[in-house]
């Protein structure tokens, strides 16, 4: 609604966050449900949306799938009006970019890079090397990123290996230090750097913090 809290959600949304009847959404924030900088990215287009009363369109946003794998998903955001046309809320739908659909083809460069850096992130993967692996110039590479994904390829590697680590930190006897070599960090304090620069929280706090809301039974704030 205008107040940014959820009043519906598909069933794979539900049991992505635990809940297993639609009525424990009602009312909750995206600040509730996800670290702090994604929900910060996810508020400013929802009130993009609703200032506007235009809708966000192909907005292609790194989060993790069904496995837990990281993966892209393209997401669409569209006013919801009353039947005098005033906006009062916004309805959103995301798929899998591999399931986009065959009218919105990505460039081959773009296609060979996904998949190059989806096999390869956590060893970082530099932009000069993606662009030689793709055949194409650092400067090149960059310019279709942007017209494809509205970031440059450094920002959606960064992006990829912080969602990567806020999954490893979740897992049982997790260890920052071991979390932060898996992912190609050059110690743990330039990860800890990072990850706190953007999810808002240093990777302890942000463990701490999902232990205990998986001790309550409850979805993980930011």
């Amino acid at each position: 609604d205008r107040n940014f809290r959820l009043m519906c959600a598909s069933r794979s949304f539900l049991e992505r966050f635990g809940f297993r009847d639609e009525l424990e959404i009602i009312g909750r924030e995206d600040f509730e449900l996800f670290p702090p900088r994604l929900a910060e990215n996810f508020r400013r287009d929802d009130t993009e949306v609703i200032t506007t009363g235009e809708p966000k369109l192909n907005i292609v946003e790194l989060f993790f799938n069904e496995q837990g794998v990281p993966d892209w998903f393209i997401t669409h955001k569209l006013p919801v009006r009353d039947q005098r046309g005033r906006v009062i809320g916004l309805m959103g739908t995301a798929h899998s970019y591999a399931g986009r659909p065959h009218g919105s083809p990505a460039p081959q460069t773009i296609e060979r890079a996904l998949e190059i850096i989806r096999d390869n992130f956590r060893r970082g993967l530099t932009v000069k090397e993606l662009a030689n692996l793709v055949h194409a110039t650092p400067r090149q590479l960059h310019r279709k990123f942007v017209d494809a994904f509205r970031i440059s390829p450094q920002a959606f590697m960064i992006k990829l290996r912080v969602q990567a680590a806020c999954e490893a930190l979740q897992q049982e006897n997790a260890q920052i230090s071991r979390v932060a070599e898996e992912l190609g960090f050059c110690d743990q304090s330039a990860f800890t750097q990072l990850f706190q620069k953007h999810v808002g929280l240093t990777p302890l706090k942000y463990q701490q913090r999902f232990r205990l809301h998986a001790s309550r039974g409850t979805p993980a704030s930011g």
